[in-house]
């Protein structure tokens, strides 16, 4: 019997050390502006969100306005599926520890002005929600604080034309510098408006208004819009269509009966806090370095027929990346940035609406990348590079798979041949242990390399991490 407890005592504690392993890294601080119930997306993207509540310090849920709302807000459908959330929160705790509780999320849930874009900024519009925008900012805490906008942005406008109109041109600077968006291209006239205003402010976005069709050509599409906005081919449609999320997401529980049947895409709004999860893949202070939210690129876009007024400055925006689709095909383009990594996106997601109902032993969890190799080299020109993941692990047990590739979009260094889009040659790019040969043309600067290891269970989970070799002459 002693032997049986101290097994158990030790799985525990393996347990433990595994859970904690998942949030090692500082959390980012994330404020959500949503004009839910504008459309189904809104809620679905609230209800994936939950399940990562665990990876984000929970600032402000604050309900606003937008083209497609220009006069309504629905706080009480953030309430609603928060309340829900509150139901299954403890069992997601038994699968990683650290998601919030109902009773710390609903005081956090704020409404901006119930009017559209810049009628709803200047003297006398403060609002709980732009007051809260405010108060996060200033408080002590040296982490930035990311401010999500589902819908229109108009609440952080008025929070910065607040601060603009009563503090000294030094307490500006401070409080934008703390500022990080990322917003759902421009869902009032209040986005370019920030842009030209606060030009120092760190912003990633596809500029551009729907009636314009700019919502076409935004990156955020590519989380689902292969049929609807995005319009494109290459990705695997049938996993975000909803005969999938009903056999996979909706009929899990109550958290999941909350997730609504799809209208015109699933989640648009998700890549902006998808962009920000701790997975080993993106920097969130690198939008060029690529994400599960996409990949963004620092420039002045030039004017587009959709743009609501030109851009003044530069911004983190679309960039491009090249990849092999389902359809055995080359695509390049900028959704390809979100798409590109949507089977891992959807079976995390679909195993996070497990830990809602299951126990900790009926459901998968995602291995535990580690580097034997160091994460930065150096080399020389025509050095062998070894790239080493041999330390990974797996908290249930399962096996594991490996998949070296070189980011060839991100870092310094350009390689490119007509053949093929996989320029380098990776030695035992599906082993942990993989090499290649660092240029020998005379090259230098830096190149990207990601291992994604994925395990065995089911649904199949998989992580992250990221060497970056810098290639001297």
């Amino acid at each position: 019997m002693k032997i049986k407890q101290n097994i158990c005592i030790l799985f525990l504690v393996l347990q433990g050390a595994f859970l904690n392993a998942q949030h090692t890294d500082t959390k980012p601080r994330v404020i959500v502006l949503t004009d839910i119930e504008n459309e189904p997306d809104d809620a679905m993207s609230l209800v994936r969100f939950l399940t990562y509540a665990n990876h984000f310090d929970i600032e402000g849920l604050i309900a606003t306005t937008s083209v497609h709302q220009k006069k309504e807000l629905a706080t009480w459908r953030i309430k609603e599926i928060v309340e829900t959330y509150g139901q299954v929160q403890p069992n997601l705790e038994k699968h990683e520890i650290g998601y919030p509780t109902v009773d710390k999320l609903i005081p956090l849930i704020k409404e901006g002005k119930a009017d559209y874009g810049m009628h709803a900024v200047g003297k006398g519009m403060d609002s709980e929600g732009s007051e809260q925008i405010i108060k996060s900012v200033d408080r002590s805490d040296n982490r930035p604080v990311w401010v999500l906008a589902w819908g229109g942005p108009n609440c952080l406008a008025q929070a910065l034309w607040k601060v603009k109109a009563t503090r000294s041109s030094n307490e500006l600077q401070k409080f934008v510098s703390k500022l990080r968006v990322y917003t759902i291209s421009d869902q009032d006239d209040s986005g370019p408006w920030i842009r030209k205003t606060f030009k120092d402010l760190f912003y990633i976005a596809s500029p551009g208004f729907h009636t314009l069709d700019g919502y076409h050509h935004a990156t955020w599409t590519g989380i689902s819009g292969d049929r609807f906005h995005g319009r494109f081919a290459g990705g695997n449609f049938p996993i975000v269509d909803n005969p999938w999320l009903d056999s996979h997401i909706r009929n899990k529980g109550p958290l999941g009966a909350q997730y609504p049947w799809m209208k015109f895409l699933m989640e648009g709004d998700s890549p902006s806090f998808m962009y920000l999860i701790n997975n080993g893949l993106g920097n969130s202070e690198h939008p060029n370095w690529g994400s599960w939210g996409g990949r963004y690129e620092l420039y002045q876009p030039r004017t587009e027929k959709w743009f609501l007024e030109p851009e003044t400055r530069p911004l983190w925006t679309n960039a491009q990346d090249e990849v092999f689709g389902m359809d055995s095909s080359w695509h390049t383009g900028n959704q390809e940035t979100i798409w590109r990594w949507r089977e891992a996106y959807q079976n995390d997601f679909e195993a996070r609406m497990d830990w809602t109902i299951k126990p900790y032993e009926a459901a998968n969890h995602p291995p535990v990348v580690s580097l034997v190799s160091p994460a930065y080299i150096k080399a020389k020109a025509g050095d062998k590079i070894t790239l080493n993941a041999e330390g990974s692990t797996d908290p249930d047990g399962d096996a594991l798979s490996y998949q070296w590739m070189y980011y060839g979009e991100v870092g310094t260094l350009t390689l490119s041949t007509t053949l093929t889009g996989n320029p380098l040659e990776i030695e035992n790019a599906d082993q942990a242990k993989a090499s290649f040969l660092a240029p020998k043309k005379g090259q230098q600067g830096t190149m990207h390399f990601i291992v994604a290891v994925t395990d065995s269970g089911q649904p199949a989970l998989t992580r992250y991490k990221r060497v970056i070799v810098e290639v001297q002459p």
